[in-house]
């Protein structure tokens, strides 16, 4: 006999990570979690994604008992440790992509899973090049796909891609922020009937 896996919630409003998690064929409920997403004196860019994504599943958790719930956050950062937030605006967008220009740039996309069966906190590295972008490109494409509610100004779904020479992770998905590959894994942990 096997046992139903708890309801899914998803501690975020972002769309992107919703349409992610509905290409896995699970049923969820969303539920945003509105925390303070300032990083603490010291925190690496990699620690701060994973605390965020910890941090709002745990809050959604505790006015949900007896669900699995999923928390993401991203932080971008250059090679040199500057963490890329969202932009909010046209301006801080194409700051942000002058300053990546032609530079390696880290997505760390922070993932956590609290219910059932304990937390499970993570996160996967996305590795970027991005090639060396004149003033006229980084103006046309924040114009054309409008980032500004993307960490580091750039979506690689779209337009975005144009900008990289290259790109390294250990799941595809994960740039986008929802990290499918080890998603899948926790929900069939979780007794979830996935392929």
């Amino acid at each position: 006999m096997t046992s139903t896996p708890p309801p899914l919630i998803l501690a975020s409003g972002s769309r992107y990570r919703a349409d992610m998690l509905r290409r896995l064929g699970v049923d969820f409920e969303v539920h945003p979690a509105d925390i303070d997403e300032s990083s603490l004196a010291g925190e690496s860019p990699r620690a701060l994604a994973e605390r965020l994504a910890l941090e709002k599943a745990r809050k959604v958790a505790g006015e949900h008992p007896g669900h699995a719930v999923i928390g993401a956050d991203q932080v971008a950062s250059l090679d040199d440790g500057r963490i890329l937030g969202k932009p909010g605006t046209v301006s801080a967008a194409q700051e942000q992509l002058r300053a990546m220009s032609g530079r390696r740039v880290t997505w760390h996309s922070g993932l956590a899973l609290v219910g059932s069966g304990g937390d499970r906190c993570t996160s996967v590295d996305t590795l970027l090049e991005l090639r060396p972008l004149s003033a006229d490109e980084i103006e046309r494409y924040v114009e054309r796909d409008r980032p500004l509610d993307c960490a580091g100004s750039m979506r690689s779904e779209s337009l975005g891609i144009t900008l990289v020479e290259t790109m390294r992770s250990d799941d595809p998905t994960a740039l986008i922020g929802m990290p499918l590959i080890t998603i899948a894994r926790w929900l069939r942990e979780l007794g979830c009937p996935l392929p």
